[in-house]
């Protein structure tokens, strides 16, 4: 389904990515892991054309998207999610999950799409999207958008970032659910446990290389072996 072939990237002199060679599968929850500056949140941005790679092919649904715009992948099924949700002032929380969808929705669909993540959608509708709302609000109406997209390949970027226990809690949950019904590929980029363990496979990264790949049960077992490189491990 994804495949990136050969990735390099390289910043200011400093090596960020080397020689990153990775498959992703249909329908597989996956968590990216690993120590700050290990290079996951360009990795990701590579993947959605935020950034290019200075070398290597990323191939997605057997077609090279090495050289394809943000707007040319999402077109093609890829959603992002970025660690702090960005605010509208003036636009409400319906008119972004219209904008979203790339079509025009009616009410009840944005009402099913906000109760999804777990979110009253009467109360917040006609709100606008600022930051009247907390970061958890923030955060599952992002996830919400990404939903309304229907992508094959869902990238998120620590949602866990920026926000309270209590809602970070729920986003645990909203991940299980997204999961479950997703048809296409989910990749997260976290070090909660909480969320490593909801994975199918855990990736590991650390200075800019794929440094292990393993079901989650393997995997955990390594980290919490202490087997991790110093920085990488993972907390509730």
């Amino acid at each position: 389904m994804l495949e990136l072939k050969n990735i390099n990237f390289v910043r200011n002199g400093k090596t960020i990515l080397n020689n990153i060679n990775l498959t992703l599968d249909l329908k597989k929850f996956y968590v990216i892991t690993g120590p700050n500056g290990s290079g996951k949140s360009t990795l990701a941005k590579i993947i959605m054309g935020i950034e290019k790679p200075d070398s290597g092919v990323i191939i997605f649904n057997g077609e090279n998207i090495t050289d394809k715009t943000i707007d040319e992948r999402a077109k093609m099924g890829i959603g992002y999610a970025f660690q702090s949700p960005a605010l509208f002032k003036g636009i409400t929380v319906y008119d972004l999950l219209t904008i979203a969808s790339g079509k025009k929705i009616n009410k009840k669909e944005a009402c099913n799409l906000l109760s999804k993540v777990g979110l009253c959608a009467e109360e917040y509708l006609n709100r606008e999207v600022s930051n009247s709302l907390s970061g958890g609000e923030l955060k599952r109406i992002e996830i919400a958008t990404v939903l309304a997209k229907s992508p094959i390949l869902w990238l998120f970027d620590e949602p866990e970032a920026g926000i309270d226990l209590w809602s970070f809690q729920n986003l645990t949950d909203v991940f299980k659910e997204v999961s479950k019904a997703s048809k296409g590929t989910t990749l997260v980029i976290s070090h909660q446990e909480r969320i490593l363990r909801i994975a199918d496979e855990i990736i590991l990264m650390e200075n800019g290389k794929i440094k292990k790949i393993g079901n989650k049960d393997e995997m955990l077992k390594s980290i919490f072996r202490g087997s991790c490189p110093k920085g990488a491990k993972v907390y509730e």
